[in-house]
This record gives C-alpha cells, sequence and structure tokens, in this order.
C-alpha cells in the first residue's frame, strides 16, 4: 500500500531494480544495506539478502508475501523484528557483515561501512550474481548499481536494512546488560541526551567510537 510523505505519495519498494537484473540472465541479485554510521558506539553492521528471482505474477506474489517490508528506518522495533521472520522465510539467502568501533577507529567510518557490506556479501552461502546498494558501490567484482534512496525503493535493499537493523539492535542490548552505564538498550549508541550526559560522566568505554568527536572530547590524555 502506498503511502504519503507531506501530503505526497510514495510509492512501495517493489523489484523494479532486481528485475533489470533478472531480465539479462543474473539470478542472484542481493540487496545490500548497512546501519549504525551516526551512532557514537558500537559496530557498523550490514546485510545482504537474496530474494528468488521471479517472473511475471510470480513477482507481484513474491512482493505480496513482503508487504510491509521498507526501510528500516519507517518502521517501529516490534514491526521490524516482525518482519525479520517474513524476509528470511522468503529469502534463498541472508549474510551480515559488521566492522566494530575499534576497527572503525583505525581506518575511518567511508572504509568501515564498505568493509561492512563486503562482509555481508562474502558471508552469502554462495556469491551473489549481482549487487543493490543504497548510493554506494563496494570493491567486489560483481556487477552492482547504487540508486539514491535504495532502502525506499528496492525490495532487497529494505529488507537488508531491516535485517541490519534488527542485528545490531540486538547487538546494543547485549552491550547494555554487559557496560549497563551508557543506557546502550535505550538508545543503541546514537547520541542522545542521556548518552551524552553518561559519557560525560563516565568516559567513553571501549565500544565507543573514539575517533567521533562527541566521543574524543571525553577522552583523558
Amino acid at each position: 500500500m502506498a503511502q504519503t510523505v507531506n501530503g505526497s505519495p510514495r510509492r512501495d519498494p517493489d523489484f523494479a531494480f532486481e528485475r533489470v537484473f533478472w531480465r539479462i540472465g543474473l539470478r542472484a541479485v542481493a540487496g545490500v544495506d548497512e546501519v549504525g554510521r551516526g551512532a557514537l558506539a558500537g559496530p557498523l553492521v550490514a546485510a545482504a539478502v537474496v530474494f528468488p528471482a521471479r517472473r511475471g505474477n510470480a513477482i507481484a506474489r513474491l512482493a505480496s508475501d513482503l508487504d510491509g517490508v521498507r526501510d528500516s528506518k519507517l518502521l517501529t522495533p516490534i514491526r521490524r523484528v516482525a518482519l525479520l521472520e517474513t524476509i528470511h522465510a522468503a529469502a534463498v539467502a541472508v549474510g551480515v557483515g559488521m566492522t566494530d568501533s575499534v576497527e572503525l577507529d583505525a581506518i575511518g567510518l567511508a572504509a568501515a561501512n564498505r568493509i561492512a557490506m563486503e562482509r555481508a556479501v562474502l558471508a552469502l552461502p554462495d556469491e551473489p550474481d549481482a549487487l543493490l546498494l543504497d548510493a554506494c558501490t563496494i570493491d567486489l567484482g560483481m556487477p552492482q548499481v547504487g540508486p539514491i534512496d535504495a532502502d525506499a525503493h528496492c525490495l532487497s535493499v529494505a529488507a537488508a536494512s531491516i535485517v541490519a537493523k534488527v542485528t545490531r539492535d540486538a547487538l546494543m542490548v547485549a552491550a547494555d546488560a554487559i557496560e549497563p552505564r551508557y543506557g546502550f538498550a535505550g538508545h543503541k549508541g546514537y547520541g542522545s541526551a542521556f548518552h551524552l550526559a553518561m559519557l560525560g560522566e563516565h568516559g567513553p568505554c571501549p565500544l565507543h567510537r573514539r575517533s567521533f568527536a562527541p566521543v574524543a572530547r571525553y577522552i583523558v590524555q
């Protein structure tokens, strides 16, 4: 069902981009997306999702099975978790990759983002024929396209955004049990007022990205 943003209709994600690859014989098309770029703590997490190539009415049936799948930022946490089962049931392959805060600090955000996505693709059981990414490309040899806002338009990329987000949220909830002072379960490592207050009170822990300015100011030399 189409949604409305600021009074204007917005098309639900579909398989239009995937179909371009399917039509030329590239059947295993992996949608790839990452989450956590703006967080002050925790890993970058990426996911790659491959749905079965379909033709004709079968494409519409597959899209119907994935009703509700869209950019993870538009979904509530409960809805994302519920859709995760839907995605796994419909996909032929799912891979997850990540870069932790230490590696990110060492190589920089852009490189960490690319590497997390590459690791997600390499975690798939078989190498895909082509990649769909959100406004970028990565250093792997298969054909790839990075349309702007792919997570809003491409079902496989939207699905990858959900897998990555649910995975990362679970990791941050687990981190909260180990390092409870910062409230990671609530803000998932992003710069909430509470998180910043706790950084000011306690300084950074090993999960924090020390190369990020809001964290760096609390590092004692």
